[in-house]
């Protein structure tokens, strides 16, 4: 869901592009994705309205996690948050189902600096663009294939495919 979510693969109307974060807590949570109304009332996910809970293995342990917001179990959609501090009372509640992990912080610090006690956005948090990364392995892959592909052929013909979140 939030991989296709951030490349858009399902369609327009179904990206993270655009999308706003629209509560922020400082010390607690960035909360974003809800690609519908952009309030926090709404979002979709590329199962239709809602899918069900994952697996809560995973524990808000610490800083730059991301999790699937929801209102009750079950109801999860686009919207997801940003973990800012560790938050032992959403275990097995929200699904942990990803981290920040190329981030030097000072994204997520300015972030938070626009959030309030009540979550009140003071200014605005955008996901401008969005999109999936390759890893290392990928990269590794590619070259290796755009080297024997140039030696086979001589030409620089080869498809990029380069990505990001």
């Amino acid at each position: 869901n939030f991989r296709c979510l951030c490349t858009g693969e399902r369609g327009r109307d179904l990206h993270f592009k655009g999308a706003t974060f629209h509560r922020i807590v400082p010390g607690f949570v960035a909360q974003g994705g809800d690609i519908t109304r952009g309030d926090g009332t709404g979002g979709r996910s590329i199962y239709g309205p809602r899918f069900a809970d994952e697996s809560f293995k995973r524990l808000h342990a610490r800083a730059n996690l991301l999790s699937m917001a929801n209102s009750g179990p079950d109801s999860n959609n686009s919207q997801f948050f940003i973990l800012l501090k560790q938050a032992k009372h959403l275990d097995k509640k929200h699904v942990v189902f990803g981290e920040i992990i190329r981030e030097d912080g000072q994204v997520v610090k300015r972030m938070e600096g626009l959030g309030s006690e009540s979550g009140e956005v003071q200014g605005s948090a955008v996901i401008v663009d969005c999109g999936e990364l390759s890893t290392v392995e990928d990269e590794q892959r590619s070259r290796d294939r755009f080297r024997r592909s140039r030696s086979r052929s001589g030409s620089l013909r080869k498809k990029q495919r380069r990505c990001y979140i």
